[in-house]
């Protein structure tokens, strides 16, 4: 493993990057790509960033978004991983990195317990976002931070952390937080666009999967799911049902909450988060997903009663 100084050397070096971002994008990957481009940009290097999908609206007023391309086109000395904890979670662009990683540098920068350490170079250290560790690396690089890095970086500090909620926030959290502010991150729409804004439609969704939460194992597992057509129905996109799966873990006797998404007939995209009593990167692992130990994901497959069942036992031996 290599230390952040190591990193910074590291990127301070490198002339020309493509920066790959986790399937699924949310606002921790984001904000690390986003960031990390612009100090590129700034210590006049090449750079850009690729996804395999669509960056989700609710993050699409960060600037340098718009510029984040499905596929790599530029023939690049280095890429670089953010926020992911290993190759799969690159999804459609999996292929593509590891037949570029075969004559490339690179180089994985992450806060996953699960990752793999899969690059030429890692940089894996525990933290309430992958956007704390990017602010770090920054710093020691000696990258002044404009509006741009600060409010991108913010951006995934605020969402990863559930609004510097959860119990893996410690003071340098915040003072991470405070450096952005200081450099003109634009706090309130952060917030705004991260925990407020929906649409009409999204409401109604939400107010569905909510009102059908079943409860388990003495009501310390609840589990929303959220079936096959019912975003089509709405006219929504799978980034719709973000933040479902924090709502239950408000009820006073859950310790572990799910969101199950049906992705297509027979497969769930699972969301797991915890209080602190049950480690859900466990669960997610016993599926061949991960992450952290309040907050995970997998795939699940098979019938919805079936899939509950399984779930539900993981969770048990957590518990």
């Amino acid at each position: 493993m290599n230390t952040i100084g190591e990193i910074a050397d590291i990127l301070k070096k490198i002339k020309s990057a493509v920066i790959f971002t986790h399937m699924r994008p949310d606002g921790d990957t984001v904000g690390c790509a986003v960031a990390l481009c612009r100090a590129f940009c700034l210590l006049h290097k090449r750079c850009e960033v690729v996804n395999e999908g669509e960056i989700p609206q609710k993050l699409r007023f960060l600037a340098g978004t718009e510029r984040i391309h499905r596929a790599p086109s530029l023939d690049a000395q280095a890429y670089i991983c953010v926020d992911c904890s290993d190759e799969t979670r690159l999804g459609d662009l999996q292929k593509t990195f590891l037949k570029g990683a075969k004559k490339r540098m690179t180089v994985n920068i992450d806060h996953h317990i699960s990752n793999t350490s899969f690059c030429q170079y890692n940089f894996v250290r525990e933290r309430a976002s992958n956007c704390e560790n990017i602010a770090d690396i920054l710093q020691t690089m000696g990258v002044r931070f404009d509006g741009e890095i600060a409010s991108a970086l913010l951006m995934g500090m605020v969402t990863d952390s559930g609004g510097f909620s959860h119990e893996d926030v410690n003071g340098d959290s915040f003072r991470a937080a405070a450096i952005c502010a200081d450099a003109g991150a634009d706090v309130a729409r952060i917030t705004y666009e991260a925990y407020k804004k929906q649409s009409r439609a999204r409401a109604e969704l939400y107010a569905e999967v909510i009102s059908r939460i079943r409860y388990s194992l003495d009501d310390r597992l609840a589990v929303a799911v959220v079936p096959l057509g019912a975003l089509e129905g709405h006219g929504l996109k799978p980034d719709a049902t973000e933040g479902i799966v924090d709502f239950a873990l408000g009820v006073d006797t859950v310790e572990v909450s799910a969101c199950l998404m049906e992705v297509r007939k027979g497969q769930f995209k699972v969301s797991l988060r915890s209080k602190g009593s049950a480690n859900v990167n466990e669960v997610a692992r016993t599926f061949g997903g991960g992450g952290h130990v309040l907050a995970s994901g997998c795939m699940l497959f098979g019938e919805t009663e079936e899939v509950l069942e399984r779930l539900t036992h993981a969770v048990s031996l957590q518990l």
